[in-house]
């Protein structure tokens, strides 16, 4: 079992560089498929997700080179296979980019359901929805998705729920279908506007990403030789923000972009904490009590659920009654159960957690349900005073 242990009581201080977003690299990197030739991706983040991404492009048929740790040359000239391997697409979320992507290069595509951190069912019909409007046939066979299409026509799709996986996938699919395609009630996140400025660099025609309706004119074939950069990842900095408030820090990040983090600012300031902008450098830091707030999770540019179980250490940290609604996954508040170990005082009620503030928390062993619940639990423990062992 992998694990951390974590000397807690010290605040964090100090200077770090934001990378690029895993959000938008997950979907980028598929999204070169496009491109048959050469794409080069700049500010990746070295994780998990990116290197069975990239595995998963070799066994289709792709030449990866790694110039370093943050960049990588893609030659997708000659896509050889059709058929993702369920050993690798079911490790991570995010594999259901394939779909979209494969379908515009070749017409058809196999693979893995998606998996993923457990946050609840997260289905993929809004994905299978935009394809099958475009054109394709997709059907659900033994834990595979099997999409085909002879030719992929541009319509009007409108979601029936707000879904960026479902908004990037029917963009990575009409970028070479014929005449246009409408996606309403699309998702508005940065990393949808990210993917949209990668092909639009290609030569795709994709106008109003980071709006709730966005308009794709399909072209012919993408252009070659493309560079590319991946934008700063806002998950990463609110968790850096957050944790400077939640142990009464001092941090500056650098390779920001402030209005990414609009919202978490807004509530930082709300509970007393302290930011500041200046181009693309945010500079958190905490000089007081911070006081209870309420949060509702929504779509961007509303609280990122993300960002939900790292402000919930704040809160647990913060003066009076604080309640956190969360609107977008079913199972995001299994972090509580662990924060109570360490002498948070928190009650989850279904879709509503309540924070009753305490004055410090303590060492304990606790178990990360999923990623963002790690990265608090992380913020948590660096915070914790002592153990329960030592009272």
């Amino acid at each position: 079992m992998e694990k951390l242990v974590i000397t807690g009581g010290t605040p964090l201080k100090g200077e770090i560089s934001i990378i690029g977003a895993k959000n938008s690299a997950v979907a980028l990197l598929p999204a070169t498929l496009l491109v048959r030739g050469i794409c080069t991706i700049n500010n990746l983040p070295n994780i998990s997700d990116i290197q069975i991404t990239c595995n998963i492009l070799e066994k289709l048929g792709s030449k990866i080179t790694w110039n370093n740790t943050h960049s990588i040359t893609i030659d997708n000239t000659h896509i050889s296979n059709t058929v993702a391997p369920l050993d690798l697409t079911s490790k991570f979320r995010a594999s259901y980019y394939l779909l979209g992507a494969m379908l515009g290069r070749c017409g058809n595509i196999e693979v893995g359901l998606p998996g993923g951190c457990n946050l609840g069912p997260r289905p993929i019909d809004q994905h299978i929805k935009g394809f099958e409007s475009l054109g394709a046939t997709v059907d659900l066979l033994q834990g595979k998705v099997i999409a085909k299409a002879k030719k992929l026509t541009g319509t009007t799709i409108y979601l029936d729920i707000v879904s960026v996986g479902a908004t990037i996938n029917i963009m990575l699919a009409s970028v070479l279908a014929n005449g246009t395609t409408i996606i309403e009630n699309a998702a508005k996140e940065p990393h949808i506007v990210d993917v949209a400025n990668f092909l639009n660099s290609a030569g795709a025609n994709i106008i109003g990403a980071g709006t709730d309706s966005i308009k794709i004119n399909g072209v012919k074939k993408l252009k070659n030789n493309i560079t590319y950069s991946v934008v700063p990842d806002q998950i990463e900095a609110g968790t850096f923000m957050l944790a400077a408030i939640a142990t009464k820090g001092d941090i500056t990040l650098k390779n920001c972009i402030p209005e990414h983090l609009d919202c978490l600012t807004s509530k930082i300031l709300e509970i007393g904490g302290n930011v500041e902008y200046n181009e693309d450098i945010v500079h958190v830091w905490y000089d007081k009590q911070t006081t209870k707030a309420n949060i509702t999770t929504l779509p961007y540019p509303g609280f990122p659920t993300d960002l939900q179980a790292q402000m919930g250490v704040v809160l647990a940290l913060s003066e009076g009654t604080s309640i956190i609604n969360e609107s977008i996954w079913d199972s995001r508040f299994q972090y509580t159960a662990e924060l109570n170990k360490m002498g948070a005082q928190i009650t989850v009620q279904g879709k509503s957690a309540i924070f009753e503030g305490v004055e410090c928390l303590y060492g304990a062993n606790v178990f990360a349900s999923d990623l963002r619940a790690g990265a608090a639990l992380i913020i948590a423990g660096i915070v914790a005073s002592r153990n329960y062992r030592d009272l």
